[in-house]
């Protein structure tokens, strides 16, 4: 059984949003760990991320004015450049000290920007240095540069672990998922699967993929899939063939502690992909839906505050993911390096 408190981990990367929904001289305003935040995109191109609250009234800073180098807040007319310090003060006369002005600054999150993604580092707390770790942002392998064809984002009413825990659940599938174009089939079968770990996470090593479903059998013959996870909540699976390569890259991101979003988005090199893109999106949409329903159901008992149960082999992956947080926690509260408690493992369950 396991009951875990509502632990939102600090010190990490977790998505943003997509690239393309912040638009040069735009600011888009979003709440990420029940934290208000404020990104924006300056002329130059560059993405950066503040916190959106105005030091001197509380008034949020998406209120105001954005010029596409400088926000001003709406209120008095206070001046902000994209690194948080602020550059004007209207309501000082000549006389006045300008001292002052360069010692006030609003917080400012470090942001990466790759393959289509703004990524922010959610730091500890009243810290006001902030030295980023080894870890490095999440990358879909085989991709490079490239961004993603297809991308579709969910809200989920629930805490982050119970959005994690779902959707890497190995057992829900032919019971959740029951579609003629995904898994039809009522008859559970073995799956026997080896799990090593990895940088923050652990990998299901990369196998042939036995049982098809009719959009994996879109990709091609022969298909051998890897699927990884890696904290905070990133899920990349790897679909591959002798001349093709398809990513899917979820990303679990918590809103406040009981709100998550969830994230969808695939890299291919399939040459028809993109014209069958508006044709996939709502299957892509139903999938998602499907696994979202659930939750919805589930808070409804998880508001009497139950005992939750794992079992082996199904829920191993769950254990770890409590684990691997739980270390992670630990590892940045002594300052040490962390510890991956994953082992190599083959894990047996039916679906």
């Amino acid at each position: 059984m396991v009951n875990k408190p509502n632990l939102l981990l600090r010190d990490i990367w977790y998505y943003a949003l997509p690239s393309d929904r912040l638009k040069s001289g735009k600011m888009v305003a979003k709440k990420l760990l029940n934290e208000p935040i404020l990104f924006g995109r300056t002329c130059d191109g560059e993405a950066f991320a503040l916190r959106d609250i105005c030091p001197h009234r509380a008034i949020p800073l998406s209120n105001g004015r954005f010029d596409g180098q400088e926000i001003e807040c709406c209120y008095h007319g206070w001046r902000f450049d994209c690194t948080g310090q602020c550059t004007a003060i209207p309501a000082l006369n000549p006389n006045q000290k300008l001292d002052e002005v360069g010692r006030i600054r609003v917080q400012r999150y470090p942001v990466q920007e790759v393959q289509g993604n703004i990524w922010i580092y959610m730091p500890a707390k009243n810290r006001a240095n902030i030295d980023l770790p080894p870890m490095d942002v999440p990358l879909v392998p085989d991709f490079g540069d490239s961004s993603y064809q297809l991308l579709d984002i969910m809200r989920f009413p629930c805490f982050v672990d119970h959005a994690i825990v779902g959707l890497m659940d190995p057992a829900h599938v032919p019971f959740v998922h029951r579609a003629w174009w995904w898994r039809a089939d009522p008859v559970l079968c073995d799956e026997i699967k080896t799990f090593i770990p990895s940088p923050y996470g652990f990998t299901m090593k990369r196998h042939k993929l036995e049982r098809q479903t009719f959009f994996y059998r879109l990709i091609g013959k022969d298909l051998e899939v890897e699927i990884s996870f890696q904290l905070p909540g990133v899920r990349i699976e790897r679909l591959i063939t002798k001349n093709h390569t398809v990513c899917n890259l979820t990303t679990i991101t918590p809103i406040s502690l009981t709100e998550t979003e969830v994230t969808t988005s695939f890299y291919t090199t399939l040459p028809w992909f993109g014209t069958l893109k508006p044709l996939l999106l709502p299957f892509m949409r139903t999938f998602l839906n499907q696994d979202r329903e659930m939750v919805v159901k589930q808070q409804v008992g998880l508001q009497y505050n139950p005992p939750l149960m794992l079992i082996e082999d199904a829920d191993t992956q769950a254990n770890w993911y409590y684990q691997l947080k739980t270390e992670f926690s630990r590892a940045t509260a002594e300052n040490r390096s962390f510890i991956n408690p994953v082992r190599e493992q083959v894990l047996h369950w039916r679906s």
